[in-house]
């Protein structure tokens, strides 16, 4: 009897492009073909990808955003670009790289004439391993002669990362320094090698502590990576190339770089739309009826229980929360605000949408609703149709299908870090509640016959005042985050914000807002360079959140009114395009500004002669503070 015929080979999309010479000129389709390849595959794809030349890609697409990103370590650390040039692929990026020579963090760090700080504009990225401790203990050893190396290299740490907030840009990135088992076997007492525990975690979690000092600091982890199934290093791996980590652990260190990098690029995930049956909760309430799903009680129940958790919990961390079901809208909030099982309620969501229309039409709404763009939104559902149909039709959207046991829910939405930020700040924990109060506005305009009505009666508050210190992490992740109402889109860190804070000649200002339904917090900044007769805005920016109040046209007037009053002849401002801040390319020229040429970068530079400036709008209640509180 014959065997059947092999299934043929799967399709390796990436691997055709190779080799039909075509992978640079479709590099923007990345995103699409790398979805959902397994571990394996997104390793080919990471070989692959780094055979092509960056300077390529550019050339096919001139606008395609670029990461550089400089690597350096302890040991051998060229291993992490193949997985890291994949994983920011999967996020439309592409990896300018450079890596370091064998051994030479602390040379790379120490000197700010070294490649590493040349090449490393975006992030720094320092491997660091156990050996950086051990090569320097004396053998044998003891655990206080561990301690006392490990305190001594924590100490360097601090200094090596002051040079850099000093002499570099971008983020720099210290890994923590996983125990190998092979050196706490060498202690043959239990007692030892508990003494030798609490020194390296006490080590680690001082090194961990270096942020708190740094900001332009991150350090990850490596102990939450090796609870997956990544292991912490291979003997010959170690002995016969110097590379201290496994495959499977350097991938997971580079998916944690890309959801770094994502972050500080203004691409992280703003709005978790979730499924109701199947999802949250087990069962189907149209025929289940609410005493029939599965919330909490059983096995299955404590898993949808477990999700219910982890949802709720991002929701607190300030991701915008929202419910989009194929069901009747009473019986899903009745289910909500009443079955005594239920973690989530309705308070939770920032919008309950339950009606039996497709859910991409419904996203495409809740998406206007929130004034957000699709691409800040996450889309989990059970149903492999809906995931199929949302991906088709909205393909900026980030799907999710979280079928099968629902025991690996709350794993599959955490595994790609997609709401990842370095900073929290206070309006980011609030943030739900004021898109909540927006919601409230909007339904408020529907009641009015025109928009001047509207922002008559919505009695706009806006606060324009010169930062203070603690604004400056706020302000930062503004310039991070801000993408439609954002003229330039430079990403700044929060020291190079506090930099310009403190500097000669430099003015940043702060923008507050807040109306009858409440306070909106610091919604916008403007970036300005005051010395000689020509003022220049380098940036302005607004949060979505509060677009179209007449905010940014007041502030603009207060600020040519500043000038004029300080002297100035003019002042001059640039909109660098991107491909979503088309809709403010005339915010210059509608507020009195003239075309005044372009850039070496194509942007398009504006100046205004301070003749006739445009008035604040009427219904506006605005305060300025041209000085920093305490400098009077």
């Amino acid at each position: 009897m014959s065997s059947a015929p092999a299934p043929p080979p799967a399709a390796d999309p990436v691997a055709d492009l190779h080799r039909s010479g075509r992978l640079a000129a479709e590099y923007p389709r990345l995103p699409e073909l790398l979805r959902g390849l397994g571990d394996d595959e997104l390793q080919r794809a990471g070989r692959l990808l780094t055979r092509l030349s960056p300077d390529e890609v550019l050339a096919e697409h001139p606008g395609q955003p670029t990461v550089s990103v400089a690597v350096t370590g302890h040991g051998t650390v060229s291993g992490l670009v193949p997985p890291l040039t994949a994983e920011l692929a999967r996020h439309g990026l592409l990896l300018r790289p450079h890596v370091g020579d064998f051994g030479s963090w602390l040379f790379d760090l120490a000197d700010p004439a070294s490649e590493v700080y040349a090449a490393g504009g975006d992030l720094v990225v320092c491997v660091l391993d156990a050996d950086v401790v051990f090569d320097e203990v004396p053998w044998p050893w003891r655990p206080e002669d561990v301690e006392q190396v490990l305190a001594e290299k924590v100490r360097l740490l601090d200094k090596l990362a002051a040079t850099h907030a000093s002499a570099g840009s971008g983020t720099l990135v210290y890994t923590t320094l996983p125990l190998p088992r092979e050196f706490s076997a060498q202690l043959v007492d239990h007692r030892s090698r508990s003494r030798l525990g609490a020194v390296w975690r006490r080590g680690n979690a001082r090194l961990l502590g270096l942020m708190e000092e740094h900001p332009g600091l991150v350090v990850l982890d490596l102990d939450q990576l090796l609870t997956g199934p990544a292991a912490l290093g291979d003997a010959r791996l170690a002995a016969y190339t110097g590379t201290p980590f496994t495959p499977e652990l350097t991938a997971a260190l580079a998916r944690d770089l890309a959801h770094l990098v994502r972050g500080r690029s203004g691409r992280a995930k703003k709005v978790l739309a979730v499924d109701l049956d199947g999802t949250l909760w087990g069962g189907v309430l149209g025929d289940d009826g609410p005493e029939g799903i599965e919330v909490a009680g059983g096995l299955r129940g404590r898993a949808f229980r477990q999700l219910q958790r982890v949802v709720a919990q991002l929701a607190s961390r300030g991701v915008l929360l929202a419910a989009v079901s194929k069901n009747d809208l009473d019986p899903v909030r009745q289910v909500l605000r009443e079955h005594p099982e239920m973690t989530l309620r309705e308070d939770d969501f920032v919008r309950v949408v339950a009606n039996w229309e497709p859910k991409h039409g419904n996203l495409r709404a809740l998406a206007e609703d929130l004034n957000l763009g699709l691409d800040s939104f996450v889309f989990a559902d059970d149903s492999a149709y809906e995931c199929g149909l949302v991906a088709r039709e909205l393909p900026e959207v980030t799907v999710l299908h979280l079928d099968g046991d629902p025991a690996l829910h709350a794993r599959r939405l955490l595994a790609d870090g997609w709401f990842d930020v370095r900073d929290l700040t206070e309006d980011d924990v609030r943030r739900p509640a004021r898109y909540r109060e927006e919601l409230v506005r909007k339904d408020f305009l529907d009641s009015f016959a025109s928009l001047e009505d509207y922002l008559r009666e919505l009695e706009v508050r806006v606060e324009l005042a010169t930062a203070s210190e603690t604004d400056t992490p706020r302000l930062a992740q503004l310039t991070q985050r801000t993408n439609q109402f954002n003229l330039t889109t430079r990403r700044l860190q929060h020291d190079e914000v506090r930099a310009l804070a403190g500097s000669p000649g430099q003015l940043v200002l702060a923008i507050r807002s807040g109306d009858r339904f409440g306070d909106n917090g610091l919604v916008g900044a403007v970036f300005v360079r005051t010395g000689g007769p020509v003022w220049r805005i380098d940036n302005f920016l607004l949060s979505c959140r509060v677009f179209a109040r007449g905010i940014e046209q007041g502030c603009l007037a207060a600020l040519l009114e500043h000038a004029r009053a300080r002297g100035a002849e003019a002042v001059e401002a640039r909109y660098v395009p991107s491909p979503k801040n088309g809709k403010v390319k005339d915010f210059y020229p509608r507020n009195g500004f003239d075309a005044h040429g372009h850039a070496e970068d194509g942007s398009a530079l504006f100046r205004h002669e301070l003749r006739r400036i445009t008035a604040v709008p009427g219904h506006l209640g605005l305060t300025v503070r041209w000085e920093r509180e305490g400098t009077r």
